[in-house]
């Protein structure tokens, strides 16, 4: 229906009511049926899988447990925008407040005192003799007796509505708007939740990476100083020379140089750990500072159907609303373009006596209705009313961005994980082929058979293997929390209470 069209039916209906502007829908965006990334990665794509608002438990760590329930209670972005909703929810009253009529009431009490007569407080007379009139100089008559003044009191109790009949849906639409935009900030604390949760564990799984890289360094050491042992030993009998001491030295010295980093690393992921958290840094280092062990890695992983990021990431809910909400402001926008009607009432008692003030005879009352309606603004309004069309059309490019976005990050996250996975598991068969390989070194050794340079060769080979294995099996994990990420993983409905009526807003 064109503007001009909707106005003749509008008028024509009278006083009856008639939203103007689109009703929205929700968009349909084509999705593929399966992830890619589940033809080769061990997942399966159909299987509902962990309950992913809170897929951490998976993992088995009670620290991570710990550590991302005191984040989603106490993390200060998730606080504000719970305060967002909260301020969403108050510019819904406001918004609301506009279909309503406004009272207000007003009360005022007058005392006028004056020397004059009261003729003299509006440039009249002010002596008792009337105007024009004298004496002679002659004669003997008494002057006039001065005027003892005057006092003038009013009291006065009004009240006064204004009203504006929502005929054509202006407010309407503007309370519409205001809905989506609160549901579009419940989508926003969620996705903060989501993010915050992946956050949370990305720094705790690098912590538990440095630590254990750290412990393998110290292990490593431990039986390198062995090794130096047994050279100083063979170099102070004569059975090797100085050379393999050295070597074995220098060896010994590029491991102990790779722990200071590390213990930095350490320190840096705890105090981001500390802030996601909401507290001071030095506040959670008591609690993962000593190392723990890595995260368990589930056998599988479901990921469910393309078509279930339409309805769990909170991201994409967010974006939908906000499209809801730009499609209601064009049709507030088309609604400035018809007449407004309003109605004023007013009543009010006035009385020179307080007592009596409240008397029937004091009262006073009248009522207006007038239409007001734009007929000339130099195109202010239809410029406006395409402008929320082209925020509309935004709030849809959004939308779909965001659709797109979060297959995109699916999709990466199940390369990542299939990769590193794969990945793990060839370094874990070079670890155990590189352990024999430093035992059998130093036996040899040992027993005069074989160079130093084996010895030496083997010790490096292990500790790389060890060390990218650490390396890798965070990433692993990190790789999982930010799949789970992906998926909308993070946050659950509010459990609605039997005893009243649910306070969270549930969009749809």
């Amino acid at each position: 229906m064109t503007t001009g069209r909707a106005s003749v039916a509008c008028l024509a209906l009278g006083l009856a009511s008639c939203v103007v502007g689109p009703n929205y829908q929700q968009p349909k965006i084509d999705v593929p049926a399966n992830f890619t990334g589940t033809k080769t990665a061990d997942v399966a794509d159909t299987d509902p899988g962990p309950d992913l608002s809170v897929w951490w438990r998976q993992f088995n760590d009670p620290v991570l447990d710990r550590l991302i329930e005191q984040a989603l209670a106490q993390n200060l972005d998730v606080l504000t925008a719970a305060s967002k909703i909260a301020q969403a929810r108050e510019q819904e009253i406001i918004n609301g407040a506009a279909a309503l009529p406004s009272v207000s009431a007003s009360a005022s009490a007058v005392r006028i005192h004056s020397n004059s007569s009261p003729l003299g407080l509006f440039g009249g007379p002010s002596s008792g003799a009337p105007a024009g009139s004298g004496s002679s100089s002659g004669s003997s008559g008494s002057a006039a007796p001065a005027s003892s003044g005057s006092t003038i009191k009013l009291y006065s109790l009004g009240f006064d509505a204004t009203w504006e009949l929502d005929f054509f849906g202006g407010v309407a639409r503007n309370v519409e708007s205001a809905t989506a935009k609160t549901d579009a900030a419940v989508w926003t604390l969620r996705d903060t939740e989501v993010t915050l949760t992946a956050e949370v564990a990305r720094d705790y799984f690098a912590l538990r990476q440095a630590q254990a890289r750290i412990a393998i360094l110290n292990g490593e050491l431990a039986a390198q100083r062995d090794t130096l042992s047994v050279s100083t030993a063979k170099a102070m009998t004569g059975f090797v020379s100085y050379l393999d001491v050295h070597q074995q030295t220098a060896q010994e010295a590029e491991t102990a140089a790779q722990i200071p980093p590390l213990e930095a690393d350490v320190r840096v992921n705890i105090d981001a750990i500390g802030v996601l958290l909401g507290r001071a840094p030095e506040d959670v280092a008591g609690e993962i500072t000593g190392p723990g062990a890595a995260p368990a890695i589930p056998a599988a992983l479901p990921v469910g159907l393309p078509s279930d990021l339409l309805r769990r990431r909170p991201d994409i809910r967010e974006a939908e609303r906000n499209l809801a909400s730009a499609t209601a402001q064009v049709g507030y926008a088309i609604a400035q373009l018809y007449p407004k009607f309003d109605i004023i009432g007013l009543a009010a008692l006035a009385s020179n006596s307080l007592p009596n003030l409240l008397e029937t005879k004091n009262l006073t009352y009248g009522g207006i209705a007038f239409i007001n309606w734009p007929i000339f603004t130099a195109g202010r309004l239809q410029a406006s009313v395409r402008q929320n069309e082209d925020m509309e059309d935004q709030a849809y490019f959004s939308y779909k961005a965001a659709i797109l976005k979060a297959l995109q990050d699916t999709e990466d996250s199940l390369a990542r994980y299939d990769a590193d996975r794969r990945r793990l598991t060839e370094l874990n068969r070079e670890i155990t082929a590189a352990t024999n390989a430093v035992t059998i070194a130093r036996q040899q050794y040992d027993a005069g058979v074989s160079d130093f340079l084996n010895v030496l060769t083997t010790q490096g080979t292990l500790l790389r293997a060890q060390d990218e294995a650490a390396q890798t099996q965070s990433a692993v994990a990190t790789d999982l929390a930010s799949l789970y990420k992906a998926l909308g993983g993070g946050w659950s409905e509010p459990v609605p209470d039997p005893t009243g009526p649910a306070t969270a807003a549930n969009p749809s």
